[in-house]
């Protein structure tokens, strides 16, 4: 697939484009940019850029399904109504929201796993040796569920353990304790893209409606297999009931 956009590109042209791919191509000629480059960046697209969101987003209706009161409280928090699109100073404002999306990705985080390799001979912190080449890996998903780091309601989706600041204001952690968006000089640089659009999605689909996971047959409570992954999904079907939220006032 990204070796078919690439060629689409190039027959097609990049001058007047202004897609990213494009304007990798554009910017550095596209006669010094050979497709490896080129498919390695589509692929990190879809999986930075799509593929996260669209995990969080999944696993967020799941939660709010067996929370509905959390739903409830976020639909509270958002001014107007499903007919009112935010703007985004009233997106950033919506505190409430935002600690529920970063609970959401403690306990199911778009990137599982990660890895890097050490560039030369180094000692971590806690005195381990680390040789040069070395790969070290970290699994956001244990961290999220480890009661050392989120204390003894670790297991438990709870927004207002976000909520620290005056007011009852988000206040995010230190990056090193949830590193869904990794920290330091590797930090995410897409992480207030994302967090963006995963408000605006679960804003707009919260506001007006109210999305029930069920099973194959319509009724009950379903427990979609969530199956762990570079970029986690949920295996097989995700059938759900979806009712307006206007029908039922």
């Amino acid at each position: 697939m990204a070796a078919e956009m690439i060629r689409e590109r190039r027959i097609r042209g990049v001058a007047n484009s202004h897609d990213l791919l494009s304007r990798f191509m554009a910017a550095a000629g596209d006669d010094a940019v050979d497709d490896k480059y080129l498919r390695d960046i589509v692929v990190s697209f879809l999986l930075a850029g799509r593929d996260t969101v669209s995990s969080a987003l999944t696993t967020l209706f799941m939660l709010l399904s067996k929370n509905p009161e959390v739903a409830s409280a976020m639909r509270a928090e958002s001014p107007g109504n499903e007919e009112t699109p935010l703007t985004f100073e009233q997106l950033k404002g919506l505190h409430y929201t935002n600690a529920v999306l970063f609970e959401n990705m403690r306990l199911f985080p778009p990137v599982q796993f990660d890895s890097k390799f050490c560039a030369g001979d180094d000692v971590l912190p806690d005195g381990t040796y680390v040789s040069c080449g070395a790969r070290v890996m970290y699994h956001p998903y244990a961290m999220g569920r480890m009661p050392s780091i989120w204390g003894a309601d670790h297991h438990a989706f709870r927004p207002e353990r976000w909520l620290t600041g005056p007011g009852n204001s988000f206040v995010p952690v230190n990056a090193y304790k949830y590193p869904v968006f990794q920290a330091g000089l590797r930090v995410c640089f897409g992480k207030e893209l994302a967090i963006t659009e995963i408000k605006t999605v679960a804003v707009a689909v919260v506001r007006a409606f109210d999305v029930e996971v069920v099973d194959r047959n319509g009724s009950g409570i379903c427990a979609p297999k969530f199956v762990s992954g570079l970029t986690p999904s949920i295996s097989g079907e995700f059938p759900v009931r979806i009712r307006s939220v206007r029908n039922q006032m």
